[in-house]
């Protein structure tokens, strides 16, 4: 009668297994058509996904090519450029000084860095980090990777510093580099290290990262794909258009703006970081569900990115809905970082061709994997 039992048991339990098994291969054969669908659909060269549920690692695969002239295909080790994904590094670093009781979100901010224009004093650290500041913007919008005044990095601070307010601040939003510019010094003074040192030294070592970096595209490092793009300026009517052929792309991201952006990593390391931040290595919940939250303008609405982006937190863009609602950290038109809290779920998605909606992507492979 007991070994009648346990052979019932076992039977169960293989069973289970199995079906688990056929359950998983399905989702990640319905994850790599879509992809592949996609990939042909936008052009796009290569990329990398990896998906967690439930702090663990469950899909990460590598597709295309990572460098299109020398047919050298993606990898797991293959390094992509994330842009402005680097700024959820940086809110959680600010949310860290406040754990520390260093700061707090609704400091003004000529608390913290001192001789600032007076117009700007009332403005405060939340206001920075989800862009409804009414900061001018330090990146001339008329010219592509410069900044205003005459170029350098010291000039463009002393310029903007002499710029007309946007908006005032809580009125609007407007996404811009001054921002986080501010929310560098700021966190820089607290560390006294600069700031890619104290960001390696607080989440990236911590989250057991190894292979990311901030810095340009022009600089040399192993494994990097280049990024591409099928937009160029047409020099006769200065404006951009799409051409058939891929085109290499040059960023250069200025060291007093690493805040902002200049990330390179994997799709692998960047899970690190976040089942890091599940496990409460970097910051408490309570914190993190802060940076998560939608910040309001002062007339109750929301910032509208158009989408499925309906909201702005603290350095995430929020996907607002009734189910299955998360944040969607893009950077460069290329790269996705997309957490689902009430799935226990996060897709990663790293692509080498900017002008792609990666974001869309991962929200529709979500729907994948829900479990109801």
């Amino acid at each position: 009668m007991k070994n009648c039992l346990l052979l019932l048991i076992l039977i169960i339990i293989f069973s289970c297994d199995k079906k688990t098994e056929n359950h998983f291969n399905n989702e990640k054969t319905k994850t790599l058509n879509y992809l592949e669908k996609k990939m042909e659909q936008e052009g796009i060269p290569g990329l990398q996904v990896v998906i967690i549920k439930n702090k663990e690692v469950i899909l990460s695969e590598s597709l295309g090519i990572a460098n299109v002239p020398f047919s050298v295909n993606v990898k797991e080790n293959t390094i992509f450029s994330i842009n402005s994904i680097a700024k959820v590094f940086t809110s959680t670093a600010i949310l860290q000084l406040e754990e520390q009781n260093k700061l707090s979100l609704s400091d003004s901010i000529s608390q913290h860095i001192p001789d600032l224009p007076s117009k700007w004093n009332s403005i405060t650290i939340e206001q920075l980090l989800s862009h409804t500041s009414g900061l001018p913007d330090i990146e001339d919008s008329n010219e592509e990777n410069k900044l205003v005044g005459s170029g350098s990095q010291e000039s463009a601070w002393e310029t903007v510093q002499k710029m007309p307010l946007q908006f005032e601040a809580g009125k609007d939003f407007s996404y811009n580099a001054t921002n986080y510019l501010l929310i560098q010094k700021i966190i820089e003074r607290y560390s006294q290290v600069p700031f890619e040192e104290s960001i390696k030294t607080n989440q990236f070592d911590v989250a057991g990262m190894k292979k990311v970096f901030y810095g340009n595209s022009f600089d040399v490092i192993e494994n990097k794909s280049p990024t591409y793009v099928y937009w160029y300026l047409d020099e006769t009517t200065k404006e951009y258009v799409k051409g058939d052929d891929l085109i290499e792309t040059y960023e250069r991201f200025p060291t007093s703006f690493r805040a902002d952006a200049g990330v390179f990593t994997t799709a692998n390391e960047m899970a690190k970081w976040i089942i890091a931040l599940q496990d409460g290595k970097l910051l408490q919940k309570a914190s993190i569900d802060k940076m998560w939250t939608p910040v309001k303008l002062d007339n109750g609405e929301y910032w509208d990115f158009d989408g499925i982006l309906n909201a702005y937190a603290l350095g995430w863009p929020v996907i607002k809905r009734e189910n299955h609602s998360g944040v969607s950290a893009f950077g460069g038109g290329r790269a996705s970082v997309s957490i689902y809290p009430d799935d226990n779920m996060a897709i990663i998605l790293f692509t080498n061709l900017s002008g792609v909606y990666t974001y869309e992507i991962v929200d529709k492979i979500a729907e994948f994997y829900y479990e109801n």
